[in-house]
């Protein structure tokens, strides 16, 4: 049976139904309904960030992004009278063209909508997190959100999500506006918050992550990094433009200069944007199976146990490394 919320104001010593609801209230989904859950997420779960409105995809805009602390997106679906069951069809859709976004593309997004990084926001709504250690998209959720919900759809819910452990859920909210003009929302959840969170834990998935350096002979190391410097990449890119040619030049490279290379070269348009490109890339040399870079860059952690500084070239590899990036120059032009 559908889930259905009703609320009473007491007056007089009486309880009085309220019915009330956006449409009849004048409220919209876009003007309305998205700026009050964009304003506190929590409303439809614990640890959520927004980190995009409106957001283009292939299937048409979609309402809201957000990301959880463990890194996964979340989309976000919103009706402001009854959830059909073709919702759940039309949210399939967007989360089938979101899997392929990469981190770039929802920084962009990110930073289109909250004017900050996405390691900030992170950072900000998230502070126990290492953003280093989070693997962006690595799964996708999603959050349908009415005010009622068709029975076809609960069963198709609680069916996904029991039987193969999809994440998804259905957010039920009540409008409430007082005789006196005060407004609620309150609401309820087809899955538990506390079973949801559990099965997202469980699921949790993080890249394997290593300070081990490789041990190719050089022809291998040769192969490896030129095909990883010639991706179409950004964190590749800018790896082989910028960290790699200032630690040539550098017998030891700190964070702030690197970062002041980013901005010099064109490659951020602020010292900030510059932290956040060299935390990808610091995420990129310390995944398990990168560890040709590490053969090739080494690093210390002279300031805390998680944050690379002090970048430099190991000894023996300068003449290959500038072999590679010679011919990787050559191609491009």
């Amino acid at each position: 049976m559908a889930t259905e919320i009703k609320t009473w104001q007491i007056i007089d010593g009486k309880l009085e139904l309220i019915e009330a609801s956006l449409a009849k209230s004048g409220k919209t989904e876009a003007y309305d309904l998205e700026t009050w859950i964009a304003s506190n997420p929590s409303i439809i779960g614990s640890g959520l960030a927004i980190v995009g409105r409106q957001v283009t995809t292939k299937s048409g805009p979609l309402d809201l992004l957000a990301i959880d602390r463990a890194g996964n997106t979340v989309i976000i679906e919103l009706k402001r009278d009854t959830l059909p069951r073709e919702a759940l069809a039309q949210a399939i859709d967007y989360a089938s063209d979101v899997t392929n976004w990469n981190i770039e593309k929802i920084s962009e997004i990110c930073t289109k909508y909250t004017k900050q990084s996405l390691d900030e926001v992170i950072s900000e709504s998230f502070p126990d997190t290492n953003f280093e250690n989070v693997n962006i998209n690595e799964t996708q959720r999603i959050v349908l959100i009415g005010f009622s919900i068709e029975p076809s759809l609960e069963r198709m819910i609680n069916w996904l999500s029991d039987s193969y452990g999809v994440n998804i859920n259905a957010v039920l909210l009540k409008y409430t506006k007082t005789q006196g003009g005060e407004e609620f929302l309150t609401r309820t959840s087809i899955i538990s918050d506390e079973i949801e969170q559990e099965r997202i834990s469980r699921k949790k998935f993080r890249t394997p992550m290593s300070d081990k350096p490789g041990t190719y002979p050089e022809d291998e190391l040769r192969k490896l990094l030129s095909r990883y410097l010639s991706q179409n990449m950004y964190s590749a890119r800018r790896i082989r433009k910028v960290l790699l040619p200032v630690c040539l030049k550098l017998e030891k490279v700190k964070r702030e200069q690197i970062k002041d290379e980013f901005v010099a070269l064109g490659e951020a348009d602020s010292v900030r944007e510059s932290g956040y490109f060299l935390s990808l890339i610091s995420q990129q040399i310390g995944m398990a199976k990168n560890d040709f870079l590490r053969q090739v860059i080494g690093y210390e952690y002279p300031n805390n146990p998680w944050e690379k500084d002090n970048y430099h070239i190991r000894e023996g590899y300068e003449e290959l490394l500038k072999n590679v990036l010679s011919e990787l120059n050559d191609d491009a032009t």
